[in-house]
This record gives structure tokens, C-alpha cells and sequence, in this order.
């Protein structure tokens, strides 16, 4: 049965005529049978209507339904308050950049679409429109720069569009500027050192005409977590690029080296020449032997000229700025497992610029396929 509601003036009615019946000597319990109400019913009208006039009533409850109706208004505007601080400053010029805030409002403040397209100036046909199939590749496309972003830490959007294009993506340099500067992703500029050049009469240097044709060979030194040295012996291929071996240990002597060069020579042909500093490891008697017996050269670089050795150097930094500076090594197991993991993703997933964004390993395999 459905439960009948009383007006201001019914209850101050039937409140008059209780208390006649009152007068009359009627019980409270005979008034409510009379009044078709409970006990409780009785007394609550009592605290509230007790000795009001039916216009007075009325006015209590008009004050009443203004008071709950500007506390709403008061909630409403606080809350389109919140909303627009949320929306950040600057104004959503593009229907696409609307959509996105419309959503946003609807997930964060559980708002109705309405109300949130109200606030974002969206036209609700336009938001309830499918998204177009460029604003869907949009998305993905930032997502991948964001995943790309996260993972290597010390890469900046050109490496990143070099990637992009590799894996088949067709943008250019400036889309990715302009999502890398929307999306707040930045890269820390290395601090460029002064270095000497080399004289303008220096002699001429050897040049890698094939793969395999030099090999450059250098140190790197860095450390593990107890303070203790840690050597890293670098060999790169000049034509190719490819890093060919990275040779992690406490202490590297020249029979290490040449160790080093008899594994690569098991997997790759013969070397015509090796490019080198002049360091007590590369200038000892073992292994200027080792390479008249193997009918592999040497090319010792001045001393004091790192430019002569430009390719392994150039490595080198690489190197030190995306593997050793954001590493931390417990043992030297731990430090050749992820060095042998830095040269595979070296050789066969970053870009390099001086190759054309190609990979040193497809360099190599589109020279053995012409």
C-alpha cells in the first residue's frame, strides 16, 4: 500500500483538531485513532508544527526547499571548480583534445557526459561520434614513444623516430617532435668536453673498404658495488659497426687479447688489420707476434689522438652513457650477462645515425646480399 504524504497545512489542520479533541478529555492514543496516524507520527508534527499557522508552515517549507536547492547549486559550482582546475590551464582547441578531457571528467569526478561536455565545450553529438581511424593511430603511436621513452632511459626522439621508422611506423621526424614535447619526455644533454683536433697536416688514416676489414679495439673501465675495478675490452668492426665481443674481468692482459681475438676469429673470417692505442696490453711483445703469425697488421694511432680511433671511441660513449652510468654491478658474472645483452640489442635493435638509422647487423646483411 502506498504510504499517503501530508502538506504543511493538512498536518496544522489535523494538529487544531487533536487538540480539541484533547480539550474534550479524548486520550493521545484515542487523537491518533481519530487522526488516522501513529504515536510517533503525533508527537514529531507536535516538535515540528506545534503552534504554527498554516502560512507559517508553508513559509518554513518554501525556506526549507531554497535552502536544499542553493547548498546543491553550492556543491555544482565547487565541483565544475575542481573539474576545471583538473583541466589544467590553456584552452582544448581541437574536438580530439576534448574528447580526451570529457573522459577524463566522466572517470575522475563520475559526472555524467553531459555535464562534463558542458564543462569542456564539446558538443556531445561529436562525443558520442566513433573516433576516427587517425586518432587511433595516434594513441599508438604514443603509447609505443612512451613504452620506447620508459625503456631506454638515455634515448632522445631522434633515436626514438629512427626506431619508429625501423619497426615499419610512417612518421616523420617533426610528428615525433611534436608528441615527445606534448607528452613532457626529455633527455638530460650530455656535457660536450673540449678535445683537442688533429693538426691540419696529420697523416692519412686506414680505412675500413669490408667488413672484417679493421677491427678497433679498446678499454673501458667502470666498477662494482664493493669499489672493486672492472675492465671492459671493446672490439667493433669500423665498416660495419657491429660490436663484436665485450670482454668483462677484474684485469685484462695482452694474452687475454689475444684470446679474445682467436674466439671472434671462430666466428668470423680473418681480420686484415687491428686499430689500437699505444697501452701496455697492445704494444707487448705477445701480441705484435701473435698478429706477424696470423698475417693480421696492426694500426697503432698516434699517441695522445683518441680521433684516430674514431669508431670505437664513438662506442665507447654510447656505451658508458646508456649501459655503465645507468647500471650497478654486484659481481663480474652479473656485468658480462648484461654487457653481452647491451651488445645484442647494440647490434640488432638501436638505430645508428651515421648509418642511416639502419642497424650495424642490417648494414652487414644488405652488404652480403649486393
Amino acid at each position: 500500500m502506498k504510504r499517503k504524504r501530508h502538506t504543511p497545512e493538512q498536518i496544522i489542520r489535523k494538529l487544531r483538531t487533536a487538540e480539541q479533541l484533547l480539550n474534550q478529555g479524548q486520550t493521545v492514543a484515542d487523537v491518533c485513532r481519530t487522526l488516522e496516524v501513529s504515536a510517533p507520527t503525533y508527537h514529531r508534527w507536535q516538535q515540528l508544527y506545534g503552534g504554527m499557522k498554516a502560512t507559517e508552515a508553508k513559509r518554513l517549507k518554501e525556506l526549507e526547499q531554497e535552502n536544499t536547492r542553493l547548498k546543491r547549486l553550492l556543491a555544482d559550482a565547487e565541483l565544475d571548480k575542481a573539474m576545471l582546475k583538473e583541466l589544467g590551464r590553456g584552452k582544448l582547441l581541437s574536438p580530439e583534445r576534448r574528447r580526451r578531457a570529457v573522459m577524463v571528467l566522466e572517470d575522475r569526478f563520475r559526472v555524467s557526459q553531459r555535464r562534463a561536455c558542458r564543462l569542456a565545450g564539446q558538443n556531445r553529438n561529436t562525443q558520442r561520434r566513433p573516433m576516427p581511424v587517425a586518432a587511433i593511430e595516434e594513441q599508438k603511436l604514443r603509447r609505443r614513444i612512451r613504452e620506447l621513452a620508459r625503456r631506454h632511459v638515455r634515448w632522445g626522439r631522434r633515436l626514438v623516430y629512427r626506431r619508429l621508422r625501423l619497426e615499419g611506423w610512417g612518421v616523420n621526424h617533426k610528428r615525433v617532435q611534436r608528441i615527445w614535447r606534448e607528452e613532457g619526455l626529455q633527455r638530460p644533454l650530455p656535457r660536450r668536453r673540449k678535445r683537442s683536433r688533429p693538426a691540419s697536416g696529420s697523416r692519412e688514416l686506414l680505412r675500413a673498404e669490408y667488413p672484417h676489414h679493421v677491427w678497433a679495439i679498446d678499454f673501458q673501465f667502470d666498477q662494482t658495488m664493493d669499489g672493486r675495478t672492472l675492465k671492459f675490452l671493446n672490439v667493433v668492426d669500423e665498416f660495419s659497426r657491429v660490436c663484436l665481443a665485450i670482454r668483462v674481468n677484474r684485469r685484462c692482459r695482452a694474452v687475454d687479447v689475444i684470446d679474445t681475438i682467436e674466439e671472434l676469429l671462430r666466428l668470423y673470417p680473418p681480420t686484415t688489420h687491428l686499430r689500437m692505442d699505444n697501452g701496455p696490453e697492445f704494444i707487448a711483445h705477445a701480441l705484435q707476434e701473435w698478429c706477424t703469425g696470423s698475417g693480421s697488421g696492426t694500426a697503432y694511432i698516434e699517441p695522445g689522438s683518441p680521433w684516430e680511433n674514431p669508431f670505437v671511441e664513438s662506442f665507447n660513449s654510447r656505451f658508458r652513457d646508456e649501459f655503465l652510468n645507468i647500471e650497478l654491478f654486484a659481481s663480474v658474472p652479473e656485468a658480462r650477462r648484461l654487457a653481452e645483452q647491451y651488445r645484442m640489442e647494440y647490434n640488432t635493435y638501436r638505430p645508428h645515425s651515421a648509418l642511416q638509422g639502419r642497424t650495424p647487423l642490417e648494414v652487414l646483411q644488405q652488404w652480403r646480399a649486393a
